[in-house]
């Protein structure tokens, strides 16, 4: 039986890698690398270094893919990102069968973890015939971003909130919390906000030597996070951002 191995690799830093995603990735007999194109370069190019560092079985092979570019124009949002699904994992499948005959173990580096705004376990649901899931959970972005900030997350006794750019956008401040985690902004969901005794601490690149870190007032902040964003953006061709929101107590 085929058993597909989704390995938490943590936000760009290889030292995040755990002991166990160390052994999974030695485990398998076929490692997958996606290619998102030349903007996202570095994605791929972590995730060879990782394997360099870190294979030491000599018959594990790797084998790159490049992934299907979602329909941005697609008025429906959830029709389009399951029919982008869908066609990720169509091509998950080819690159399986052109490389393993239904049996072996095939593994898949991902971003952060698996199972926080990542829909890798939802699209190996959809690979026919079905193979064993099994899971190395990783380091998120919000573990990261808490880090470098020396920031602890919930205030005593409250919660907190992880939501993405689109939902801030349309919904504005969540009710019944005063820490927001926002993810998946594509642009700057922030901006929408009023900013009064509002605190951001962001972070760009989080674990990586292009790491941007920048923390204080919304206020104060907003249009220096606009600027440097955007400039990051042009420079990468990408950019991988996230954020906490805290209000004044």
């Amino acid at each position: 039986m085929l058993t597909l191995s989704l390995i938490g690799i943590g936000c760009g830093d290889p030292g995040q890698l755990t002991r166990a995603a160390v052994e999974a990735i030695n485990a398998a007999d076929l490692v997958l690398i996606p290619r998102k194109g030349t903007a996202k370069s570095d994605l791929a190019d972590l995730r060879r270094t990782i394997c360099a560092d870190v294979l030491t079985n000599q018959t594990t092979r790797i084998v790159e893919f490049d992934l299907p570019v979602r329909d941005a124009e697609e008025a429906d949002y959830r029709k389009g990102v399951d029919d982008w699904h869908d066609a990720i994992a169509a091509t998950w499948r080819q690159a399986i069968a052109d490389h393993r005959d239904g049996e072996g173990k095939v593994a898949l580096l991902i971003w952060g973890d698996p199972s926080l705004y990542d829909s890798s376990l939802r699209i190996a649901r959809r690979l026919d015939p079905l193979p064993k899931i099994e899971v190395v959970p990783g380091i998120t972005s919000i573990q990261a971003l808490c880090a470098v900030h020396a920031l602890p997350l919930n205030d005593i006794g409250e919660p907190f909130l992880v939501t993405t750019g689109r939902r801030l956008r349309e919904g504005g401040w969540p009710a019944g919390v005063d820490t927001v985690v926002v993810m998946l902004d594509g642009g700057t969901a922030f901006q929408s906000l009023d900013p009064a005794g509002l605190y951001i601490y962001w972070g760009a690149y989080l674990g990586m030597p292009d790491q941007i870190l920048m923390s204080g007032a919304l206020a104060e902040l907003c249009p220096r996070i606009v600027a440097v964003r955007q400039q990051a953006r042009e420079r990468h061709g990408w950019i991988m951002d996230s954020y906490i929101l805290k209000r004044a107590r």
